[in-house]
């Protein structure tokens, strides 16, 4: 997989913001295939920097109904709102630029 093709976006929010501004850990959500390794080599590609830790949160998505002519006797499902985080932490004296 590619290095750039794991990365998908940096996520910002107000417990992103409390981790990046305390413990220098980033927040990433990533593809869903994608292991520790992978995700630790993309980010030091992408960004010049080096990776000590990343922990992996794989978010479970709701049930949505999905309604289709073959599917009129009996309901079926997706899971809408799945996705994969991973907070990266970095060496001291390292840093990404999020603005």
């Amino acid at each position: 997989m590619e290095n750039f093709g794991i990365l998908k976006e940096i996520l910002l929010t107000e417990k992103s913001n409390a981790l990046l501004s305390d413990k220098q850990q980033y927040v990433f959500i990533v593809d869903q295939k994608t292991n520790k390794g992978q995700i630790a080599r993309a980010v030091e590609k992408a960004f010049n920097v080096k990776v000590v830790r990343v922990n992996v949160i794989n978010c479970c998505g709701r049930p949505k109904r999905v309604r289709s002519k073959s599917s009129h006797r009996r309901a079926r499902y997706t899971l809408v709102g799945k996705k994969k985080k991973a907070i990266v932490v970095l060496k001291d004296g390292y840093k990404i630029d999020v603005a």
